[in-house]
């Protein structure tokens, strides 16, 4: 029902002149959906039917602290396959990697089709700023990396994706190539990031927001311009992207075009995808039969996975 109220509000205030005032009260009905996304997702999780043969190995740890793990999704047979590296949301500060919206769908579609899939966990606000969750996901992707063998998975052939606060760090970690290589990260294929509207802070944090933002990124606009994945580009990202945006939400698609114009200038390849899905939609329906995985699928294949 609170979902339904913020929606009913969010299109009534389509009807006043006040742009700016509209555009920031979206931009925060964003980041609401996106906690009550995790509230309402808490209980789904745990197992679920793999496709025959794969097998998952759970909690591997990167680190020393608990919320340093992940699971690892494996293939049957799996020699040199294709890789998914996910990082999952929650506003920085909540979600898990067994969430079902976070891999129910892209397991079954895409180990079934032969690709390992490996999901984090990473410490979470207050307990670790985005900055410093996005050296967790470099800690974690150079694990995978290190493991990949045994598992049949190609470290040549990897995709890394993350959702909403997930995707801002995916957009961190593949704006500025130092922050993989100071782990030892060896370049990955493609970045798929899903629906962030987090960007560029300074822009974000310069208008009408909710207040999470407040609480994650802090005052300083030095510390949002180091979180800004748009103003870290300063160099050749570390690998083409994708960034999937919903057009049911006002900041989400400029801020990805943002990022990509910006990435395009210094010669990489950045694809915007905007979709008719609401942002809890975009991660759990990827993996499902219909245009919006297909749209992905196509830019896969472009940069040749099957």
């Amino acid at each position: 029902m609170r979902r339904d109220f913020l929606r009913r509000v969010g299109l009534a205030l389509c009807a006043f002149p006040n742009v700016a005032l509209m555009s920031g009260w979206m931009d925060a009905f964003g980041a609401e959906e996106e906690e009550l996304e995790e509230r309402d997702s808490a209980g789904a999780s745990g197992p679920f039917p793999l496709p025959p043969g794969a097998r998952l190995e759970r909690d591997i740890p990167y680190g020393n602290d608990p919320h340093q793990r992940l699971d690892a999704y494996v293939p049957s047979g799996a020699n040199r396959a294709p890789v998914i590296f996910m990082v999952h949301g929650g506003g920085w500060s909540r979600g898990r990697k067994d969430l079902w919206r976070v891999v129910r769908n892209k397991v079954t579609y895409w180990v079934g089709r032969g690709y390992v899939f490996v999901s984090t966990d990473y410490r979470m606000s207050p307990q670790a700023d985005p900055v410093t969750q996005c050296e967790d996901v470099a800690s974690a992707l150079a694990v995978v990396q290190s493991r990949l063998p045994s598992w049949g998975g190609d470290p040549e052939q990897m995709i890394v994706m993350g959702h909403s606060s997930g995707a801002h760090l995916v957009a961190l970690l593949t704006a500025d190539p130092a922050i993989a290589a100071r782990h030892g990260v060896r370049p990955w294929r493609a970045s798929v990031m899903l629906d962030s509207a987090a960007l560029n802070l300074d822009r974000l944090m310069g208008r009408r927001h909710f207040q999470m933002y407040d609480r994650v990124f802090g005052s300083d606009p030095a510390y949002w311009r180091e979180a800004s994945p748009t103003l870290r580009i300063t160099s050749k990202p570390v690998a083409p992207a994708l960034l999937v945006c919903s057009s049911k939400r006002l900041d989400s698609c400029p801020q990805a075009r943002e990022y990509a114009r910006r990435a395009q200038q210094y010669g990489e390849r950045a694809d915007v995808l905007p979709v008719d899905l609401t942002h809890p939609q975009i991660n759990d329906q990827l993996g499902v039969a219909g245009s919006y995985t297909a749209g992905v699928d196509s830019f896969l294949r472009s940069l040749g996975f099957n």
